[in-house]
């Protein structure tokens, strides 16, 4: 279900059903920039979740896509099992905004303002388009921010943490699929090579994978050359044969159509929200391609931080991380068992624990 709200200066932008405990939206009063926080849930502890600066076609739509984001988080959260609740917050730019380096300091001091508004109930973090230098400027409004740089005393880029995460899921994905985990000999498109692609490319390169890249940034070319992987354009990603598909960049890129005529076996990525719709999962279950859930997969920056700021060890965050393929495993295991796709198995279970904790 969605809410319709009328704007006056574009069609009317569609929003998700209101089921959060709290959504806010304000206008920077140093930027002049919209920003939303959205807190879906706190059952399981303060809400935690990114910051996304980003360009919209209307700010309602980056109210929209922090709405998502933040119910995402709480699902990713709970099966992640950090003690922590469902929130996400947005920068809107309009199109054709272009931040100086002062605007762009005031945008993070005006969300500092507006996560300090809750209270604690909500933790902000990076997200696309912020940077864990930018954390320390949000830092300067309010103390609930997590993921400053590791030389300020902070837990640090959680790229690498993502990265692994999924991973060891790939690992679990290729064992429901073809009866083994080994990644030698298989074959992957992987679309967009941010921090967290780059990071993933690296390891299926090391553990011998062959490999399709792409990024909308033509300069990630380099890393194509660096790997020895294949380079193809963005509109080739979903329509390249390979053994598994992993969305790396923004969300939405399985559309309807995209789905109907996508060449791989397996769907597993580090990227929120690949799904257009969540009928996806569906289609996808129809025509025999596994689809690994997002939030599952791409929880180890969560469980990063979570842990990192809370000064466990290395080795033991490094363990949790590893643990997501388990968890995965317990997931897909539950679609098979029910008879349902592997989403819905997810959402019963992180569903079912935030029920429990409330």
């Amino acid at each position: 279900m969605l809410n319709t709200i009328a704007s006056n200066t574009t069609a009317p932008t569609l929003l998700p059903d209101f089921d959060h405990e709290r959504v806010t939206t304000v206008t920077g009063s140093r930027s002049g920039l919209r920003i939303t926080a959205a807190l879906h849930s706190s059952a399981l502890g303060p809400a935690l979740g990114g910051c996304r600066l980003w360009t919209y076609d209307h700010w309602l739509d980056g109210v929209a896509d922090a709405m998502r984001l933040s119910r995402a988080m709480t699902m990713k959260n709970a099966l992640a099992d950090v003690g922590a609740g469902g929130g996400k917050a947005v920068i809107a730019l309009a199109a054709g905004d272009e931040l100086d380096a002062a605007r762009r300091r005031d945008a993070l001091l005006d969300l500092g303002d507006l996560v300090e508004s809750f209270g604690g109930a909500y933790i902000t973090t990076e997200d696309v388009g912020v940077t864990e230098r930018d954390m320390a400027i949000v830092r300067e409004r309010t103390q609930h921010v997590v993921g400053l740089p590791a030389d300020d005393g902070g837990s640090g880029e959680p790229a690498a943490g993502t990265a692994l995460g999924v991973f060891v899921s790939i690992e679990r994905v290729l064992h429901a699929v073809f009866g083994s985990a080994s990644i030698e000999g298989r074959t992957f498109v992987v679309s967009g090579l941010g921090q967290v692609g780059a990071r993933l490319a690296r390891l299926l390169a090391g553990a011998g994978a062959t490999l399709f890249v792409t990024d909308i940034n033509p300069t990630a070319l380099a890393i194509a050359d660096e790997l020895g992987a294949t380079w193809i354009s963005p509109d080739s990603a979903v329509t390249t044969e390979a053994d598994v598909f992993v969305p790396a960049g923004l969300g939405g890129i399985l559309t309807a159509p995209v789905i109907e005529q996508l060449p791989v076996r397996a769907v597993c990525g580090p990227a929120n929200n690949p799904l257009a719709e969540r009928t996806g999962a569906d289609a996808l279950a129809a025509r025999g391609i596994l689809y690994a859930p997002d939030y599952v997969v791409n929880a180890g920056g969560v469980i990063h931080l979570a842990l990192t700021e809370r000064g466990e060890s290395a080795a033991d965050v490094e363990a949790r991380l590893r643990s997501i393929g388990d968890t995965l495993a317990d997931v897909l295991a539950s679609a098979d068992a029910r008879g349902i796709t592997p989403l819905d198995a997810a959402d019963a279970i992180a569903l079912e624990r935030v029920a429990a904790a409330r």
